[in-house]
């Protein structure tokens, strides 16, 4: 089969894991046990040789259709043709009760709803990305398939044949007929693929539409855009690694930002970095608990810092440092987009931005949560001392870049904010502070960047200090309080990058890129797309700079209504969108999700006039 579109997919998980569906019914991505390990179905990153489980009608006279059962992670592929129509409810059992144990895989339900319609099965498994050989067993209640470090069963009452390295079945059914398929992980201790009976298949289906209808319940959001706001929501939970409370930046790896090229990386980690987006928008649509679990996954990574006290960029979701980058050479990515990279060698980048980030998240928990701890901040203030040690040092910054590091503008701010958040902290809570030496270098950050990082004769800050290219991540500067949301400098960056890319700006048919390829090379080969993240940002600064210009306010709101019209069918973004209007990178990525959430939430009081939303004070 050829490879689906990205935004063909849509996907569900159960907390640990997570499995991508596209619209032709086959789930091609799916990690065991967690999100960041090896692979069994692979074949968005290779069709031939990655693995897939697929089931679709044998006619091919059908259109497709995917939607959720409405609030839930629940996903229903249906299939519409003349003589019949037949869906597909994939979900990973999930349930409230202590009682009820994880159930280790995914269960397909097929039935049809009208007519009559054939099907076909194949489930085709291929271990740690297809390195690992198995065996495939077809037995009375389905099939076995083991590898070295894993052993699967096929629960099917349908007649199972050979098919390669895995099964295949054909079979019929009848209007108001269902077949339930469940491949799951099997114990040393079983020998057998048995399936849940039909009682306890519906108790688990029903047990995990109520999960979710109850989880969202939670959200405290009430204003425009709701059910957006809510998708984006059930997608950060589905995120969620359950353990530790970290949120991965997406479920995938090596998803191209640009077909054929190389920018392909694995994102099923945890970034510091988002650690300020994901505590400010679930606490500000009342997911408190959730960002009290993220809060505590940094606490725990502080309590691991170096002793000079600098922290890593990324970490794994368990918490572990050592995330090798190795590329997987037998693989040919997606649509032949190599290399297909694992791992993630940014962990060993130096990002200065990622303390701003930390401590303004830390800072508005405390505020908007729960009191953070003396021991917490004993931890805070060495790594403030360490910011101010080194915030003139030259970085690769919140883009990652492969070309060296540099004196980034977005690095500068970001390392103000950590000094000015740890100031408010302890001015907050009377904790011990290194006052004199803090606020002498905070002063010291903003005057170099308000003199080497603003580029008069372009009439806007720019990507590196003494610069002259455009870089969208100055859009931050207001949301940040760097700088007044109307400052003329600030006003004149949003007006230098809302402009054409033709024209010198970074913003096409009002999507934003991160900065201009041609004039800043990243150390890449190759093109992006316009990256999500930032067109939110755009939205945002507009919104704030309306004070000065009500037509601001409106023209927010049309670029943020413009970009919900590129999320797919089931709301999804990946991280950024081609030139095609097609979706690139991994997929569904969660900054993404969470900008949205902020940008919604902050548009809708604009629009009402409660304006006054700083988290700041």
């Amino acid at each position: 089969m050829p490879y689906q579109p990205i935004e063909d997919y849509g996907i569900i998980g159960n907390l640990r894991t997570a499995a991508l569906i596209a619209k032709n019914g086959s789930i091609d991505w799916f990690c065991y046990p967690h999100f960041d390990s090896p692979s069994v179905f692979g074949a968005i990153l290779d069709h031939n040789k990655g693995g897939y489980f697929r089931i679709s009608p044998t006619s091919e006279e059908i259109s497709r259709k995917q939607v959720y059962v409405p609030d839930t992670n629940v996903l229903i592929t249906r299939f519409l043709a003349a003589d019949g129509v037949g869906e597909i409810i994939d979900y990973m059992p999930l349930s409230d009760s202590k009682d009820v144990p994880p159930y280790l895989g995914l269960i397909r339900r097929v039935r049809v709803v009208r007519g009559a319609m054939q099907f076909r099965l194949e489930c085709v498994p291929a271990f740690n990305y297809g390195r690992d050989t198995h065996t495939t067993e077809i037995i009375a209640e389905g099939a076995r398939f083991g590898s070295s470090a894993l052993r699967f069963g096929l629960a099917s009452s349908a007649p199972l044949a050979q098919f390669g390295v895995g099964v295949s079945a054909e079979f019929s059914l009848d209007e108001g007929h269902s077949q339930s398929f469940q491949f799951r992980e099997l114990k040393p201790d079983e020998h057998e693929p048995i399936g849940c009976p039909e009682q306890m298949s519906d108790e688990l289906f029903h047990d995990t539409i109520q999960y979710w209808r109850q989880w969202i319940s939670k959200c405290t959001y009430r204003g425009r855009w709701r059910e957006t706001v809510h998708r984006s929501a059930l997608v950060l939970k589905l995120l969620t690694f359950a353990p530790t409370g970290a949120i991965v930046a997406a479920p995938t790896c090596s998803l191209p930002e640009s077909l054929g090229g190389p920018r392909n990386w694995d994102y099923r980690y945890t970034w510091i970095r988002d650690a300020a987006f994901t505590v400010y928008s679930l606490l500000r649509i009342g997911f408190v608990e959730e960002a009290t679990q993220f809060v505590s996954f940094l606490d725990a990574r502080c309590h691991e810092m170096d002793p000079d006290g600098a922290l890593q960029t990324v970490y794994g979701i368990d918490g572990r440092h050592d995330l090798p980058e190795v590329t997987l050479d037998h693989w040919e990515g997606y649509k032949g987009s190599s290399p297909v990279r694992i791992g993630n060698a940014a962990s060993q980048q130096l990002q200065l931005d990622i303390y701003g980030e930390l401590m303004d998240s830390l800072y508005l928990y405390n505020k908007h949560a729960t009191p953070i701890s003396y021991e917490l901040w004993i931890y805070l203030r060495r790594l403030t001392n360490w910011v101010c040690q080194h915030w003139q040092d030259k970085d690769e910054a919140i883009w990652e870049v492969r070309g060296g590091p540099r004196d980034f503008v977005y690095s500068k701010v970001m390392c103000w904010v950590a000094v000015d958040r740890a100031l408010r902290l302890a001015n907050k809570r009377s904790f011990p502070a290194d006052w004199a030496a803090w606020t002498a270098t905070r002063d010291q950050m903003y005057e170099t960047i308000m003199q080497r990082g603003w580029n008069q004769q372009l009439g806007a800050f720019v990507q590196q200090l003494d610069g002259e290219a455009l870089d969208a991540s100055t859009l931050m500067m207001p949301m940040v309080f760097f700088v007044s949301p109307t400052d003329p400098r600030i006003l004149q960056t949003i007006d230098a990058i809302n402009r054409a890319p033709k024209d010198g700006g970074l913003v096409s048919n009002g999507l934003v890129f991160r900065y201009d390829v041609d004039k800043t090379p990243d150390g890449l080969k190759g093109t992006e797309g316009t990256f999500n993240l930032c067109t939110f940002w755009l939205v945002e600064a507009l919104m704030r700079a309306s004070h000065s210009d009500p037509k601001k306010l409106r023209q927010a709101r049309f670029l943020f209504e413009q970009i919900l019209g590129y999320a797919n069918h089931l709301g999804l973004y990946a991280e950024q969108i081609g030139h095609q209007g097609q979706a690139l990178g991994n997929f569904p990525q969660a900054l993404t999700h969470l900008a949205l959430i902020s940008a919604a939430f902050n548009l809708d009081r604009y629009l009402d006039g409660l304006e006054n939303t700083s988290p700041v004070s």
